[in-house]
């Protein structure tokens, strides 16, 4: 081959090279996980001597990743869509209260108590979708306004009832429950959060990556009209979205109750935004048409490292939120750049 040839062939496969890197830096999951990277050995090195690379302190971070982790997963089908939900996080409180009650006080088994929480969580979200499809609604506003008119029912409703925001005693009361070990056990030393975190991420993941119902959702989010146009029912979809973030926080809540013993009327406020952000983090769109559900495992696994990392470090507490702040802000920029070099290597084909 001659020197021309060779040179060829390099600048080819040099170009080659270049667009593999640039495609590889394009999918939306590559910034959460560099992120992740980047925020575990920070803390590794300024903490690890101090408890952060001990099994209890990576069952900590990983224990608070999963509980945001878990409703992040529907979440980020939601945004992918188009959508938002506010009151995802509230939902959590109201979804747990129910199923408490209906274990304490009506002296139910666990799965008959986890229907009801179902039921009301996915009637939630029914009424979200409703609003948002056939009345037109922003979602953002049809959430806030669910998030407090929750806040406020599950409130009141918890004082008018029983006289009190907590319920205690679940454990004791689900004693020889056959089916309450999926929710308060543990493997390998790990609580059954973390396995429930990972197993829905993994099956959201494979909803958008191998069924015809994640092309419908990145359709939907991409461009909603030419979606239409396509027979892709829209309404329809964006409903059962809904449906699952209202399920997601009766899941979440029935693992926190029982892992604590305890839930009450407030719990899993702001969770939301949380969610949200490692959503975002997790390289979902805000605007919708992108994102990934891995993406999002390693956007709640930022957020538990960040959130228990504090505890093993001199740095005040204070500055947890304006980290992770910053956190999302860049990711907002990372985003937002990644969407317009995909839409601009769409137009150059």
């Amino acid at each position: 081959m001659s020197s021309t040839e060779t040179r060829g062939t390099s600048l080819a496969t040099g170009r080659r090279n270049s667009g593999d890197l640039g495609q590889l830096l394009l999918r939306p999951e590559v910034t959460a996980i560099i992120g992740a990277i980047t925020v575990f050995i920070f803390f590794a090195i300024i903490a690890g001597d101090q408890g952060f690379l001990t099994f209890s302190g990576t069952k900590n971070y990983l224990q608070v990743a999963s509980m945001i982790g878990i409703i992040a997963v529907p979440v980020t089908l939601l945004m992918i869509a188009g959508e938002f939900d506010l009151s995802v996080g509230v939902a959590i409180g109201c979804t747990a209260m129910i199923t408490a009650y209906t274990i304490t006080e009506l002296e139910m088994p666990l799965l008959v108590a986890l229907a009801f929480g179902l039921f009301v969580g996915a009637l939630i979200g029914f009424a979200n979708g409703i609003l948002v499809v056939w009345l037109g609604i922003p979602s953002f506003l049809v959430t806030l306004g669910m998030m407090f008119v929750l806040r406020g029912l599950t409130l009141a409703g918890a004082l008018s009832i029983i006289g009190t925001t907590q319920i205690f005693g679940m454990n004791r009361a689900l004693s020889g429950d056959w089916f309450a070990p999926l929710f308060s056990g543990s493997l390998f030393g790990f609580p059954a959060s973390i396995f429930w975190w990972l197993g829905l991420s993994l099956l959201g993941a494979y909803v958008l990556t191998r069924t015809k119902y994640g092309n419908w959702i990145y359709a939907t989010g991409g461009d909603r009209e030419a979606a239409v146009k396509m027979g892709i029912p829209v309404r329809r979809l964006k409903i059962v979205l809904f449906m699952l973030c209202g399920m997601s926080a009766a899941i979440v809540g029935t693992l926190n109750m029982l892992y604590v013993d305890l839930t009450e009327a407030t719990q899993g406020l702001g969770r939301e935004f949380e969610a949200i952000t490692a959503v975002v983090v997790g390289g979902t769109a805000i605007m919708g048409g992108m994102g990934s559900p891995i993406g999002t495992i390693f956007g709640a696994l930022i957020f538990g490292m960040i959130s228990q990392g504090f505890f093993y470090t001199n740095i005040s507490d204070s500055w947890f939120y304006s980290v992770v702040g910053t956190t999302l802000l860049v990711a907002v920029i990372i985003n937002n750049y990644t969407r317009q070099a995909a839409l601009t290597g769409r137009r150059a084909k």
